[in-house]
């Protein structure tokens, strides 16, 4: 009988700065960026309330389109799978790098960049969650009329 096995991850988190988008030499895009989740508990002994913020890099292919959104402090939930790489820093010593490759991003609001802590106040509690799931993204980056550039911005603006 064949083994099987589970790699799935499920995070909603805090972004810890903007999603950054490069490009493979072959022409996909590769955004990268930081969440942040957070627990809280109640010390036994000290009878304080303790935190704990764990920080998971995310690397989510083909969605260029999806990075404008993905800013500081924008609560997301990612569904993915954890990967674990590993190369040769300058030293020559092997360094392991884990992270999740995201299957779906949702922007869920929540907290803004300056923001406070809840979604009463907050500018994009009311509005419905903005989703980027893999079957849209390659439709997406297909049909993106040139116009989608505001101000006058062209590809020729992009620093990478």
């Amino acid at each position: 009988m064949a083994s099987r096995s589970v790699n799935k991850v499920i995070l909603v988190g805090n972004l810890g700065r903007d999603a950054e988008t490069k490009f493979t030499p072959g022409g996909t895009a590769v955004t990268k960026f930081a969440v942040a989740t957070s627990r809280r508990w109640k010390d036994k002994q000290s009878g304080e309330w303790k935190e704990e913020t764990d920080w998971t890099n995310i690397t989510l292919w083909q969605a260029e389109n999806l990075a404008n959104y993905l800013l500081k402090g924008k609560q997301v939930y990612v569904e993915g799978r954890i990967h674990t790489r590993s190369y040769d820093d300058k030293d020559g010593k092997k360094v392991y790098a884990t992270e999740v490759i995201a299957d779906e991003v949702i922007l869920l609001g929540g907290q803004g960049a300056g923001g406070g802590g809840g979604r009463g106040g907050d500018e994009y509690a009311q509005q419905a969650p903005v989703s980027m799931p893999r079957s849209a993204q390659g439709a997406s980056r297909q049909q993106a009329p040139q116009d989608d550039y505001p101000q006058g911005i062209t590809d020729d603006d992009v620093p990478f």
